[in-house]
């Protein structure tokens, strides 16, 4: 490369720079937009069944019911509502003001005694994850409270098997935990393809282009000076989303800071080449952004794996997954902030993540034209 391109080059790098000083559009997308989907879905997006409202039904209250019944008073996962029938329990269920009922019979203490002692449970199925969510709860629940009673009267658990259970890599059983990582690699997905979409459609829409078009710069010059300034600017706004997921949300950082570096740069670089793709084919801000959520934004946040299980969709949609840059990022962030540095896992994601890196550049040097038409 010679002194003149070199000259040519930090005076377009210069520029940009000065641009973005001057344009705070662009840090808000680097640091305000993420910071604001983060908190949004990191808050709003849960797995969790917390204070479920459940009815609570005892045709005739005892000794054992009440201690029973207790155990969901004393549980984090239900607000339980007591009723005096279950009629009206069925009432409040239809009306939505509870989303489960628990029904205990009026010969509850008395089967109790002989060894069987069924209780009724009655769960809205309408959102079917809730429903088995709170299915297990009351299981969980119901054997607990068999277990207490038994080890109390000191007399053998009919329970057959003894589970000792043990939580892998999110102990707390948080779905935060599991969700904000790959919520980071779906927003840097938005973020990293806007940021060089947007400003280059400015430069069409403010004609600064047509500028630069009739300098002596090449096509290379002005990628790399749009490259290089948006890619600061997004590791900046990728440290800020880590910072906000480990102080604010607690999910824990177990992997090291140099493989979680690694992966964000070759990740950023291939949604900052996507970014590139779709501006060589928008001119205008607000078609380079619907391109960006719909072609970017949209695939990242449904076929990911963040959200929905990859493994549970059908074979055609696993291999569109495979085209998903985000796919690879969420699975090296979940594994080096929930594991750790698993080399089986970072190593291949990491080199199908150089390859689309790669090919977004390239085919946005390919389709980058230096000529106004």
């Amino acid at each position: 490369m010679s002194k003149r391109s070199d000259g040519r080059l930090r005076g377009l790098l210069r520029k940009e720079f000065l641009q973005i000083g001057r344009d705070p559009s662009s840090i808000a997308i680097a640091f305000l937009l993420p910071a604001i989907l983060l908190l949004l879905f990191g808050y709003g997006v849960s797995l969790d069944a917390r204070n479920v409202p459940i009815a609570l039904v005892a045709e005739s209250p005892d000794a054992d019911t009440q201690s029973f019944m207790a155990r969901f008073e004393q549980s984090p996962f239900f607000q339980p509502r007591n009723f005096a029938t279950i009629q009206r329990a069925d009432r409040a269920m239809l009306m939505r003001e509870v989303r489960g009922v628990v029904w205990i019979r009026a010969n509850f203490s008395r089967q109790l005694r002989t060894g069987v002692a069924p209780i009724g449970v009655i769960v809205n199925g309408v959102d079917a994850n809730d429903a088995r969510l709170v299915e297990g709860y009351v299981q969980q629940i119901w054997t607990s409270w068999i277990a207490a009673r038994a080890q109390e009267a000191r007399i053998p658990t009919p329970i057959p098997v003894s589970v000792e259970q043990r939580v892998w890599f999110n102990p707390a059983v948080e779905s935060r935990n599991y969700l904000v990582p790959g919520l980071i690699a779906v927003i840097m997905t938005l973020t990293g393809s806007l940021l060089t979409a947007m400003v280059i459609a400015r430069e069409w829409e403010r004609g600064t282009m047509e500028a630069l078009m009739v300098t002596r710069v090449t096509m290379r010059d002005i990628l790399v000076a749009k490259l290089v300034p948006y890619f600061l600017l997004g590791m900046g706004g990728m440290a800020a989303s880590v910072a906000i997921a480990v102080w604010l949300f607690g999910v824990p950082l177990l992997g090291s800071i140099s493989v979680l570096v690694a992966a964000s740069t070759v990740f950023l670089l291939a949604a900052l080449g996507m970014g590139l793709l779709i501006s060589s084919a928008a001119r205008n801000q607000f078609v380079a952004g619907q391109i960006a959520i719909i072609a970017a934004f949209l695939p990242a946040f449904i076929l990911s794996g963040f959200l929905f299980d990859i493994g549970s969709m059908p074979t055609p949609v696993q291999f569109i997954t495979h085209a998903i840059a985000a796919r690879y990022f969420v699975a090296v962030l979940q594994t080096v902030f929930l594991v750790g540095d698993v080399w089986s896992i970072v190593v291949p994601n990491m080199a199908a993540l150089v390859a689309m890196a790669v090919f977004f550049l390239g085919a946005a040097r390919l389709m980058s034209r230096k000529r106004l038409d």
